[in-house]
């Protein structure tokens, strides 16, 4: 299967099981054909921990003698400046409950299937007598849940359970269970199950609507029984709320509404009774209705490797077991762009995607912003995926008031300071560690807006709103940014280097190069997208009194540009690298001395815990770099390192070992910058190439310079094929070739490199 996978037995662990979502609601498909379970997840799912009313520190007043302290030279001066507060962590992230469905007789297995379709979201199980479907529709968000037997033979108990590992003591559960008369759809029943929060403040409520074709339905305590059935349809809706509401009428009114071909806001207004509709019937319409907006999006891009076809036909687990399979690579790019699309709606995906079976997710399930958020929606623009980016945006768009209070209660500036690590709920600075100071990390805004900066340059649609936004982030840099006189050089102090520290010096110090290279970007930036802002040209100006890169002794790109500041080269992440990737300040063909000491900073870098966004973000730097051979190595190491789970979403350690979306959603970017790579006037084919993709096809790219490109390429040469959006030149660069290109806007044009680049 190049657009899903599937396996040949049940999964038994909640990790193995098969995803949907539509970036609001996500289900998790697995369990035992006589005890099938569905995890119901919605991103709005926090547990209130205390951190939800925390708001940043007034630390401004500090800020003049720390920094004075740094610049003398003291470098443990920023050890206590934030620290001795209690360590927050946000609100962690959790399922909902599982949908369990124990059917009597069903327990053999012969000729069982379970599988995932890409193209069209849906989670199917199936053997020689039942089938049972799951898909999360995007069009009237809602878990549908279709099971179909023999007629007479259906025999089962539904039930809300909460039970799943780690579930937390201090809350309190109420359910209800409602039968109904026969109707047009047949039997109907409603389940609900709310949970309040031991804050007494908040609470949230699950709702199943359950469809009955030719049965029976009782109440049996919580348990709704179904008997001598054909198929039920079960529609689920999640809502968190203030403790005081119950939405519990409004789901069943509006679950009842999809029955009858509303939108599931309203009945549909002619619905009168008439012939009944089967289970099968209903979830043909919802299912319908979803896959425009699903199906479209999935299939904008894709990647051919032309894979062995029996290599492709194997079970998930089983091709798996062929890490060097260009089948593998095809599926977890397939498998990627899926989840990524699936976990992407009113936020982008968390650290565990949209996903979790277990009420204690690690790092709390948080959005993670000094590298796994920005890695994992690397692929939106070049992948053709805006419902990512939007759903990024919108993360951003709710958070700013938040992001000026750090900004002003912090360091005492305006704009904007993003956090390292947010809930989705809030956004303030709540991480204060002498060992991991990220209050005092700055570079967070720049990177989380490049992608949307990303997104404009792609798609040629201008966003008023993102450059307002961006000159929020150059009026911090204004303020926060230390002079040496009028038009003197300018510091960057305090600094941080997520999550390292100088071989030399404490956590904290003085121009680490991320935060230059960040304040550089989001200066040039603003004014690019504002030129005509009366600070522009002062933006412009304050950019190029920042410090310039350092080369260490090693010959490499120094981690802090301040002389005398030692690197500590066995780290997972490599935030000094951020001006290779993803801004491109710098690259072989620019600036090639400066690229050179950043593959040497690569090629010294220690892996430290074997993290896989540490791997994924190496191969993306390396990419940039035109080092075919890191990147495989990169590759490599994650498809042989067992990172992936059956269903083909990663996990953050080797030997699977804790559930995490980075590897599952960054692969396709990888991916994608091995074989292309664009900025608004230069095309790059094949600059990394790696040794298992030495055919195949790649369709869909969306290029920074406004152009639609698909690239097929073999040991003979490559076709590039772009569409432009508009007229212009530009630079293409194929092996050692570079020459300029002029596109004219609606009218193809078709590059053919006559050798292996």
């Amino acid at each position: 299967m190049r657009h899903g996978t599937w396996e040949p037995r049940p999964a038994k662990r909640w990790e193995d099981a098969f995803l949907s979502g539509n970036g609001r609601h996500g289900a998790m498909v697995f369990g035992a054909p006589d005890d099938e379970r569905v995890v119901v997840n919605h991103h709005t799912l926090v547990r209130p921990n205390g951190s939800e009313t925390a708001r940043p520190p007034a630390l401004a007043g500090e800020l003049p003698a720390l920094r004075a302290a740094l610049l003398a030279g003291d470098t443990t001066a920023a050890e206590d400046f934030g620290a001795g507060r209690p360590h927050l962590w946000v609100q962690p992230y959790h399922p909902a409950f599982q949908i369990r469905v124990r059917r009597a007789g069903a327990e053999r297995e012969a000729d069982y299937r379970r599988q995932v379709d890409f193209t069209t979201g849906v989670v199917s199980a199936v053997n020689d007598r039942w089938h049972s479907d799951v898909f999360v529709s995007r069009a009237d968000d809602v878990i549908v849940h279709r099971m179909t037997d023999r007629p007479g033979a259906l025999n089962a108990d539904v039930h809300l359970d909460e039970r799943l590992a780690g579930l937390p003591e201090g809350l309190s559960f109420s359910r209800w269970v409602g039968c109904e008369e026969d109707g047009r759809h047949g039997a109907t029943a409603v389940l609900g199950l709310r949970t309040e929060y031991a804050n007494g403040q908040t609470a949230f409520t699950g709702t199943t609507l359950v469809a009955v074709t030719g049965g029976r339905t009782a109440a049996v305590g919580d348990r709704l029984r179904v008997t001598g059935a054909s198929a039920l349809l079960l529609l689920t809706r999640v809502e968190r709320h203030p403790a005081g509401e119950d939405p519990g009428t409004t789901h069943s009114d509006a679950l009842r509404a999809l029955l009858e071909g509303g939108t599931g806001r309203r009945p549909r207004p002619t619905a009168a009774p008439g012939p009944n509709e089967t289970a099968g019937t209903v979830y043909a319409r919802l299912l319908e209705r979803h896959l425009p907006a699903h199906r479209d999006a999935y299939l904008r891009a894709g990647l051919d490797l032309t894979s062995d076809p029996a290599d492709r036909e194997l079970p998930g687990s089983a091709l798996l077991g062929r890490p060097d399979s260009p089948a593998l690579l095809e599926r977890l790019f397939a498998a990627g762009r899926y989840h990524l699309l699936s976990s992407s709606g009113m936020l982008p995906p968390r650290l565990t995607g949209l996903w979790t079976g277990d009420w204690d997710t690690a790092w709390s399930g948080a959005f993670t912003t000094n590298a796994n958020l920005n890695l994992q929606v690397s692929s939106a623009a070049a992948g053709a995926l805006p419902e990512v980016s939007r759903a990024h945006a919108e993360l951003v768009r709710g958070q700013l008031a938040d992001w000026r209070d750090n900004a002003r209660e912090i360091f005492g500036a305006r704009g904007i300071v993003a956090p390292s690590h947010t809930d989705g709920a809030s956004g303030h600075t709540r991480h204060f560690e002498r060992a991991y100071p990220l209050h005092l990390w700055t570079a967070g805004a720049d990177w989380l807006l490049h992608p949307l900066v990303d997104e404009v340059l792609t798609s040629g649609r201008p966003d008023p709103w993102l450059a307002s936004t961006l000159v929020e982030v150059a009026l911090f840099y204004e303020d926060f940014l230390v002079s040496n006189g009028t038009d003197g050089p300018v510091t960057v102090v305090p600094s941080y280097s997520p999550e390292n520290r100088p071989a030399n010096a404490s956590w904290v110090t003085v121009d680490a190069t991320m935060d230059i290279a960040a304040a550089r970007h989001a200066l040039i930036t603003a004014a690019a997208f504002r030129p005509g802002h009366p600070r522009a040209e002062h933006w412009r100006a304050l950019a190029d009194r920042l410090p310039s890169y350092r080369v260490n002794g090693d010959g490499a790109l120094a981690e802090w540009v301040r002389p005398g500041l030692e690197d500590a080269y066995d780290h997972r992440h490599i935030s000094h690298l951020y001006p290779v990737w993803p801004l491109d300040d710098i690259n072989p063909h620019d600036t090639p001395a400066l690229a050179a000491a950043a593959r040497r900073a690569l090629e010294l870098r220690g892996t430290e815990n074997d993290s896989a966004h540490g791997r994924l973000h190496a191969a993306l730097v390396a990419a940039r770099l035109r080092d075919g051979r890191l990147v495989g190595g990169a590759l490599r190491d994650v498809l042989h390192g067992d990172y992936f789970h059956h269903s083909l979403m990663s996990a953050h350690y080797p030997g699977r070992d804790v559930y995490n979306a980075d590897a599952a959603h960054t692969l396709p970017a990888v991916l994608i910058e091995c074989l292309v790579q664009s900025a608004p006037g230069r095309l790059v084919l094949l600059p990394a190439a790696p040794p298992d993709c030495a055919e195949g096809t790649l369709r869909g790219v969306r290029t920074r310079f406004g152009a639609r490109l698909d690239l097929s390429w073999s040991a003979e040469g490559a076709t590039a094929v772009l569409w432009p959006s508009s007229d212009r030149t530009i630079d293409v660069i194929a092996g050692d070739d570079r020459y300029p290109l002029t596109l004219v806007a609606d009218e193809k044009r078709v590059l053919s490199v006559p050798r292996r680049v």
